[in-house]
């Protein structure tokens, strides 16, 4: 990312900054790879080392199911009832050692003077639907639908949703950082005049009046498999300035700039950010191919050593049929997928699309969860059956459960 300072910061870096007339800042270097990658210096009116109170809260763990075969597979999470906060009401529908994902639907904020911060990870939260503001340690980021939240490990945050406006967003959580793709940046990090986004498109962290309050604040901490809630005297948001290249950070997925062509081109095109062995991309309303044979539809395609997650947010994708908003498709490797029958003449002609959705393909295979497995639709993999009776016959064979794949 690029240089931000915010607030008040000393000339030069690791030297004395007072309270006026007073006593020290306390200096925190915020960086990741050691002393070696990215990083922000920030200035607390506490040291953020004052715990007062240690308490542990118990392992964190994820339940894979595995019904005894490989196929395509659509989960339906648009009945998921809104329920906890960003963190307590998150439901896991796919996971492997690179990535996790699934749905989180905040019915409130956390709990007064709770905090989170995730020491195993970066996370991204994708608003499909809602209003509130991400607060940060960094300082605060109002987000409405089609927000990208990019929160690198170590962060310390709270997210306060809109009171009596409904929530739903997918989460991602990666133990390596998420960040734009390495193709569309220079050697000095600037994204490249061809990219599909700019630095301007990147909205920063308002940084607010430094908290100043003395009680008790937990904050959750994420580290090795558990979470531990840290109890601190004084409110962890006392940050009187901050300056680096690590920050969280907030894109509308409307500020994408769909790459077009005079064929169809391929997903990579639609890359917006990536971590180790996954990227993560946008499907955005965009003009269609412009040879005159096109085929807008996309082509049949194996992914032969990467699984593909699609979360479908709006429009109508072009090349699904049977596929609700707020579904995921999960198509993994080893296995052709393409467009549904019908789909790819359906699409000669057709000069744009309005389908809107995410999609992360990951180079490890992916395990979905028991709460993903308990949203399954199991006739899923004989959509791209034509509608014959032997294609209807398989969808009720499916729908009959597991029975449906015999060994």
């Amino acid at each position: 990312m690029f240089y931000v300072s915010r607030g008040s910061v000393p000339p030069t870096r690791h030297t004395q900054h007072r309270v006026p007339g007073g006593s020290l800042y306390a200096e925190e270097l915020f960086g990741v790879e050691g002393f070696t990658g990215r990083s922000s210096l920030l200035y607390h009116l506490v040291p953020p080392t004052r715990v007062t109170r240690i308490e542990p809260l118990g392992p964190v763990s994820i339940e894979t199911a595995d019904d005894g075969s490989h196929h395509h597979q659509l989960i339906d999470a648009a009945g998921i009832e809104p329920a906890g906060d960003a963190l307590s009401g998150r439901v896991p529908l796919f996971h492997n050692s690179d990535v996790v994902m699934g749905v989180v639907r905040p019915a409130g904020p956390m709990p007064a003077d709770t905090y989170y911060r995730n020491g195993e990870g970066d996370e991204l939260l994708f608003v499909h639907e809602g209003t509130g503001v991400l607060r940060t340690s960094f300082g605060d980021l109002g987000y409405h639908p089609g927000d990208y939240l990019v929160l690198p490990i170590g962060t310390t945050w709270r997210l306060d949703p809109d009171d009596g406006v409904a929530q739903r967003m997918l989460y991602l959580e990666s133990p390596s950082e998420l960040e734009p793709p390495r193709r569309y940046r220079n050697e000095y990090g600037q994204l490249l005049e061809h990219a599909p986004y700019s630095q301007r498109d990147i909205r920063v962290p308002e940084l607010r009046e430094p908290h100043r309050d003395q009680g008790d604040y937990r904050v959750i901490v994420r580290a090795r498999g558990r979470h531990t809630a840290y109890h601190f005297a004084s409110h962890p948001f006392d940050v009187v300035g901050w300056d680096g290249y690590l920050w969280p950070l907030a894109f509308d997925i409307a500020n994408f700039q769909p790459i077009t062509g005079r064929v169809h081109q391929p997903p990579p095109v639609h890359q917006t950010f990536g971590g180790h062995n996954f990227v993560v991309c946008s499907f955005v309303p965009r003009k269609f191919d412009y040879h005159p044979l096109a085929i807008p539809a996309p082509y049949n395609h194996s992914n032969i050593n990467s699984d593909e997650v699609i979360y479908y947010v709006a429009g109508n994708f072009m090349s699904r049929r049977g596929v609700g908003i707020a579904s995921f498709t999960l198509h993994p490797a080893g296995i052709p997928h393409g467009p549904h029958p019908g789909t790819v003449e359906a699409s000669i002609g057709k000069e744009a699309t309005e389908e809107l959705a995410v999609m992360v393909d990951t180079f490890r295979p992916l395990f979905l969860t028991r709460q993903a497995a308990e949203l399954e639709n199991p006739s899923y993999p004989y959509t791209w059956l034509e509608s014959t009776e032997a294609a209807e016959d398989a969808r009720r064979l499916a729908e009959r459960g597991p029975e449906a794949f015999p060994d």
